[in-house]
């Protein structure tokens, strides 16, 4: 048994993973604005609450930037204090467990991994799309981060006069009409024109992007996350359009794109965090 954490800018969610199963799931909001011993304190007592025997081992996802081999947690996003904190050896320190942190991304990439899409594949790239564009890798069946744990964020990469980010994901409505994303893909829903053009045009944008990934990862699978993937529908024709025009067919031809099905993809992945060390 397992404890996967999902550390949120707003809430905090744990539960035990056990071979293929989540239970136990419980939640709290996050005291974001505390101090960095406040936060710290508030998570001990949460996951103290979930310890029992049959626990061994604690993954953990948040997000911000992780230092893979060291455990220590960078600028975590909506929690101002947490700029530098070595996170998993505090959790180690206290519940004598084996402990993985990494970013939420890397946790996505692992849960399809295990859990959903990803299974019986053996390199992956999990995209999320939101209102950013993140990714996690998968290259022979492990994640894999970086030497700074900065692998896969291909949204911050130089696009037009931007970066992709700003143009392949929720952020491009915006960005380029200043309408939110949510009210276009209602519109969308609905048939109307002018919304299923803004999907269209961020298709070909994405598309661009998810070149560049396999350019440099020429990977099996592309798994997508994140609250913009319902949108799939509206978006994936332009997509495959620009990926249709990658240099080498044969790697286009065998890729395979998924949209996650997977629910609660945090507390999973976060669990494979720990099963992906141990492999």
């Amino acid at each position: 048994m397992i404890i996967g954490i999902d550390l949120g800018g707003t809430q905090l969610r744990a539960g035990w993973v056990q071979e293929d199963v989540l239970s136990s799931i419980r939640s709290e909001k996050i005291n974001a604005k505390g101090s960095t011993d406040e936060i710290l304190q508030q998570l001990f007592s949460f996951i103290d609450a979930m310890i029992t025997p049959g626990v061994e081992g604690i993954g953990m996802g948040v997000p911000g930037l992780v230092d893979a081999s060291t455990g220590l947690v960078y600028d975590v996003v909506n929690i101002p204090a947490w700029k530098e904190i070595p996170l998993q050896y505090k959790l180690q320190e206290r519940y004598k467990l084996p402990v993985v942190v990494d970013n939420d991304a890397n946790c996505f990439a692992l849960g399809e991994f295990y859990f959903g899409k990803g299974k019986g594949f053996h390199s992956m790239v999990g995209v999320t799309l939101g209102t950013g564009l993140g990714s996690g890798i998968i290259l022979n069946n492990k994640l894999y981060t970086g030497a700074n744990g900065g692998a896969g964020e291909f949204g911050a990469a130089d696009y037009l006069d931007h970066s992709y980010e700003y143009y392949a994901s929720g952020q491009f409505f915006q960005n380029i009409y200043g309408i939110d994303g949510e009210t276009v893909f209602k519109q969308a829903s609905e048939g109307q024109i002018k919304a299923l053009n803004m999907y269209a045009q961020m298709g070909e944008h994405l598309g661009k992007a998810l070149k560049s990934i396999l350019y440099a990862l020429d990977v099996e699978l592309i798994v997508f996350g994140g609250s913009v993937r319902k949108a799939y529908p509206f978006f994936n024709k332009t997509m495959w359009q620009q990926l249709n025009t990658f240099a080498y067919k044969k790697c286009i031809d065998r890729l395979q794109v998924h949209v996650s099905e997977l629910e609660n993809s945090g507390l999973l992945g976060a669990a494979a965090l720990v099963m992906n060390r141990t492999a």
